[in-house]
């Protein structure tokens, strides 16, 4: 009874002590998202069929508001949910890293919100479910790059994954997209299991999932338990390689893009990237910092790996299969992927030393996330316009497009060059000779070497694509109305959808103005992390 008594005569003295405070303006770019989504959702059920057409601009709305409190905290570096008494327990960080990839989650969200318009309406897509599907992704994913502990994080990737599944699957009596969801959900849950298992491991040996914990619980683990840990690390890892479509954990990513209505195909692209990227960048730089002898060379062979065989099959997409055009985009993403894990496996030397020079290495890899963020969500913009008078959206299907849309050609010509990095996609090139300085730089020469020869292979499907576009086209072609009734006709395509006409020149304004200035990105790879 006198232990009790003391116990709670303790409480009662320092009842502030066990309460966690939470900051609302840090976490109000989820949480705005999050509630718009399902205030979506309850609108539908009252507005009148006319009335539905707005729950897209809405949800566009939400998610600009959802980005403005980010200009409020670029200045404070905000910390919430934290455990009291305990430096650097906290689960939640509004630090300088979390602002630009939140601010990248959102704005690609919102060119999203934009190609989704046209789209919801021409394929019969369920309004309300779609709307609320993508704003409780992008609150997923917005989560993501704030989390500074292994639940957190694994609860925000899920909250970004599950909507996912849903919208892949949405079109209804569509057996390819019924297909890609279960696909996609399948291998998902998979890599989510796994990646339960090591951080079970991790906290078996090191007592907390808070990263910089668990950064430090590795380094003084008992030599016992030293092959649960790196089992622990490795297995932690899987889920996140996933989102971002790393080999040998992307088999799911050219199905589902195809499967998938075009804008969540392009939506899975960036954001889902960008959140699994993102889950990399922190776990890596964070949480296993002190064991990077593990997972340095390891990501190093990944990179090389993964743009090599996103690249490879790229080339060998054929300009006459249907779908050719939304599958090569889905290899160029898994490339792209590879040449994003560069700057991490780079800064691996200095990830236990020198934690700041380790994330400013990591910069790169945000700074090539922004710009491949802006010409792909333009490219896939082309490709959704394509998609409404063409069902089989093959590469064959562009040959002409100068001829009848030239400003639209202009575009799809700019956005393929910046992927491939060459003028005038000047902007394109600067991030990519930015990751190969840092590969060189610390020490990874063989690894700038595959990338070189990479790039070399993605040229040859990037130009074929823009040369298409300005070839000479048939004289007649089969096409499809917007409401998706077949027929055939002049090279005359139906005019650029508005949504899809400011998205283009949106993303293209983006691009020339990188492309003019690349300091704005690359000045932040070099110091904006630090």
């Amino acid at each position: 009874m006198t232990a009790l008594t003391h116990a709670a005569q303790l409480f009662a003295d320092e009842p502030a002590q066990s309460v966690q405070s939470v900051d609302w303006l840090a976490i109000s770019p989820p949480t705005v998202a999050a509630v718009a989504g399902l205030a979506v959702l309850v609108a539908e059920l009252f507005l009148p069929e006319r009335g539905k057409r707005l729950l897209g601009p809405a949800s566009a709305a939400a998610l600009l508001l959802s980005a403005l409190p980010l200009l409020f905290l670029r200045t404070r570096q905000l910390e919430t949910f934290c455990l009291p008494g305990e430096a650097g327990a906290c689960s939640y960080s509004a630090d300088t890293l979390a602002l630009v990839l939140q601010f990248l989650v959102l704005g690609a969200a919102f060119v999203t919100a934009l190609i989704s318009m046209p789209a919801v309406r021409d394929l019969e897509l369920p309004p309300g479910e779609y709307w609320f599907l993508l704003l409780s992704a992008t609150a997923g994913a917005v989560l993501v790059p704030a989390s500074r502990d292994l639940v957190t994080l694994v609860i925000a990737l899920e909250v970004a994954s599950l909507p996912a599944f849903a919208l892949v699957g949405l079109r209804r009596g569509s057996r390819r997209s019924a297909e890609a969801a279960l696909k996609f959900f399948l291998s998902s849950v998979t890599a989510t299991a796994v990646t339960l298992l090591g951080a079970s491991f991790l906290y078996a040996v090191t007592g907390t999932l808070h990263f910089r914990g668990i950064s430090e619980g590795l380094t003084r683990a008992d030599p016992q338990l030293a092959t649960l840990g790196t089992a622990g690390i490795v297995l932690t890892l899987v889920g996140f390689a996933f989102k971002a479509a790393v080999v040998p954990f992307h088999f799911w990513v050219p199905d589902t893009y195809v499967g998938a209505p075009v804008p969540v195909a392009a939506f899975l692209s960036v954001v889902g990237k960008t959140a699994g990227l993102s889950g990399l960048l922190l776990l890596l730089v964070q949480a296993f910092s002190s064991r990077a002898e593990i997972w340095g060379p390891a990501l190093a062979v990944l990179a090389a790996v993964t743009m090599t065989a996103g690249n490879v099959a790229a080339l060998r997409q054929r300009a006459d299969r249907p779908h050719s055009a939304v599958r090569l985009l889905a290899w160029s993403s898994v490339g792209q992927a590879g040449y994003l894990l560069v700057p991490l496996a780079a800064a691996a030397p200095d990830a236990g030393a020198h934690p700041q020079q380790a994330l400013s290495s990591a910069g790169a890899t945000v700074a090539y996330l922004l710009m491949y963020a802006a010409v792909n969500l333009g490219a896939f913009a082309v490709v959704a316009h394509i998609s409404r008078t063409s069902r089989a959206n093959r590469l064959e299907d562009y040959r002409g497009l100068y001829a009848a849309q030239p400003l639209a050609a202009l575009a799809l010509g700019f956005f393929l060059l910046c992927l491939a990095g060459l003028p005038p996609g000047v902007i394109g090139l600067f991030a990519k000779v930015a990751i190969f300085s840092t590969a060189v730089q610390n020490g990874l020469g063989w690894l700038a070497v595959i990338m070189a020869a990479n790039v070399v292979i993605a040229l040859y499907y990037y130009l074929q694509w823009t040369a298409l576009a300005f070839r000479k086209g048939e004289t007649e072609v089969t096409t499809v109305s917007a409401a998706g009734s077949g027929g055939s006709g002049q090279l005359a395509r139906p005019r650029i959808a508005t949504p899809l006409s400011v998205t283009i020149a949106l993303t293209a304004a983006v691009g020339i103005v990188l492309s003019v200035d690349p300091d704005l990105v690359l000045t932040f790879a070099a110091e904006g992390l630090r």
